[in-house]
């Protein structure tokens, strides 16, 4: 079971949430190169009983972006009392030219722990590999697929979406990195659908996350719901396994982006 719940964050990341652009013009104020938004998660269908046995199966989340030479982008989903209850943590970085440079994720829930964090060399085609767990530490390098150029997680696969809404009009099919392995997956374009926030009825254009057929399988699923505000902040992120489902709704936004200015 907690193999199947890390499976279902590494799907997120995401990140993310239900929310607003008029909402979050109210609260930010004046932009800056940090965008912070905060969330709600909880898990869905037959399985909420038996998970929470074992972890939380609501809590609060936290998505941040720092906008510069290179995106900073970090994700925390914690327990109701915050991380000393349980939490997973994600952080990715991407180049100028949207390629992903590291990617790293982390949990700790019970007696369970584990970090691990990936660097890219795209020009030795290598990943270099740091893992560490209560009972061992873990280096290797890994040849990475020599017809591919770039490398996406989940973070940097809705930064992707996020950042390239407009032109997603038919499925592309591109690859996601985790746990160590690359996976065939297909973004395309989901339904439209409108969500009430603050009182106000807004619309979000919907994209999916799905795996490609034909290939290695992706042990993930995800829908997440975009502003269509030039920013595309991301109202709501529903992610699926076979035995699991989650969704997180935006609560608050706490800064406004870099990317609210353009």
């Amino acid at each position: 079971m907690m193999k199947i719940i890390r499976s279902v964050f590494v799907a997120i990341t995401l990140v993310v949430a239900t929310g607003s652009a008029s909402a979050a013009v109210s609260n930010c104020g004046a932009p800056t190169n940090v965008e912070e938004f905060r969330y709600s998660w909880r898990l869905k269908g037959g399985v909420r009983f038996l998970a929470g046995l074992m972890f939380p199966t609501n809590g609060v989340g936290n998505l941040r972006t720092t906008y510069g030479n290179a995106i900073h982008s970090e994700l925390l989903i914690t327990a109701p009392n915050g991380k000393e209850g349980g939490y997973y943590s994600y952080e990715s970085d991407i180049d100028a030219a949207g390629k992903t440079l590291t990617t790293e994720h982390g949990y700790a829930w019970g007696k369970k722990s584990r970090n691990e964090r990936t660097v890219f060399d795209y020009v030795k085609k290598l990943a270099r590999i740091h893992k560490q767990t209560p009972e061992e530490t873990e280096n290797r390098v890994k040849l990475l697929p020599k017809d591919q150029d770039e490398f996406r997680d989940i973070l940097t696969a809705i930064h992707y979406l996020r950042q390239n809404a407009n032109n997603i009009k038919a499925p592309m099919q591109t690859s996601i990195y985790s746990d160590g392995k690359e996976y065939p997956v297909i973004f395309r374009p989901g339904e439209y659908r409108t969500f009430v926030i603050d009182g106000k009825t807004v619309g979000a254009l919907g994209f999916e996350i799905v795996d490609a057929p034909g290939g290695k399988k992706w042990p993930g699923g995800v829908k997440v719901w975009l502003s269509q505000d030039d920013r595309r902040i991301p109202f709501r992120i529903e992610i699926q396994q076979s035995i699991a489902s989650m969704q997180l709704d935006l609560q608050s936004v706490e800064a406004c982006s870099f990317m609210a200015s353009k």
